[in-house]
């Protein structure tokens, strides 16, 4: 099997190297840089299962993917608002314009018949699956990863605007408020996230593609229930080492488990938006190799410590 090899050593990888090696590698390959940077000089079928998880919903990032200099972010989030009332449209058109040129690389660069397994808020899930459909991808199916958790009811009661009122009398807002009576937003409190299963068209039989690529298939015996595989997939929200300033960190347990499922041991999976390294770590766990890319360097540095740590 073959993984595209690190750059030379103090190269910053904005472009990975197109040189290879061959064998099992255990250790990921991490890149700094643009993915699309990087898939590009990436072999055709040369990855057999990607698992990521796209910045789809993050405000206040800047095009660096940095949080707080409130730039405009790579996904065009809308700015000015709180988070729970960012719902304007053109978030979801910009997202499946941001990913559209990726996955094509990712398409290319899988095995026919390896699949794609992608996070999203449940409200722009619809804009990942036809930018992946429009790359070439078969969706397979859409699973929930559930969580009850630390999951924050982040609907806004009227009475704060109502408050903030100039031009009304007290009496009237307290009237308003009166007749309102607690109406809020219309945001449920989460407890779960969609993940998007695309496969990559297989060559052939299920049989035949498995056969000559080892893809395509899943291994029914792994669980997190003693139960068969389902489509909800119930793993709590991970506890963060202190060093770990990622937003949005996934459970090593929720992706091994995908990985397991999707993949077998030695192939190579890739994270093409990588944060704190949790494919990676759950892919050295699972005995997979890895490649993982993210455009943040802090991010990359907090990956290499949690894979040393967590995996050792």
């Amino acid at each position: 099997m073959r993984i595209a090899s690190p750059p030379p050593e103090g190269m910053t990888p904005d472009r990975a190297a197109k040189s290879i090696v061959d064998g099992p590698k255990v250790t990921p390959r991490l890149y700094t840089g643009n993915c699309l940077n990087v898939l590009e000089d990436m072999d055709d079928d040369s990855i057999h299962l990607v698992v990521t998880d796209p910045p789809y919903g993050l405000d206040g990032l800047d095009s660096d993917w940095k949080k707080g200099t409130g730039g405009k972010r790579g996904t065009g989030a809308v700015g000015g608002l709180p988070i729970g009332m960012k719902f304007d449209p053109n978030q979801g058109r910009q997202l499946q314009k941001f990913l559209d040129p990726i996955n094509a690389h990712l398409f290319r660069v899988l095995k026919p018949g390896g699949f794609m397994l992608m996070f999203s808020a449940p409200r722009l899930v619809h804009r990942m699956t036809v930018s992946a459909e429009d790359a070439g991808f078969e969706i397979r199916d859409q699973y929930a990863w559930r969580f009850t958790k630390r999951a924050q009811f982040k609907a806004f009661s009227m009475d704060h605007f109502i408050r903030q009122q100039a031009d009304m009398k007290e009496r009237d807002k307290q009237d308003m408020i009166k007749y309102m009576n607690g109406r809020k937003t219309p945001q449920l409190r989460p407890q779960y996230e969609a993940i998007m299963c695309a496969q990559k068209p297989r060559t052939g039989t299920f049989l035949n593609n498995w056969l000559e690529h080892e893809t395509g298939l899943i291994d029914a015996k792994q669980t997190l229930t003693g139960r068969a595989p389902s489509t909800v997939m119930t793993v709590e929200k991970p506890d963060k080492a202190k060093y770990n300033g990622h937003l949005t960190v996934k459970p090593v347990r929720l992706i091994e488990h995908l990985i397991c499922l999707f993949s077998s041991q030695g192939q190579i999976v890739l994270d093409p938006f990588l944060g704190s390294g949790t494919t990676c770590v759950a892919a050295r766990k699972a005995k997979r190799r890895s490649i993982g890319i993210d455009i943040n360097r802090n991010y990359i540095q907090i990956a290499k410590r949690r894979i040393e740590e967590e995996t050792t």
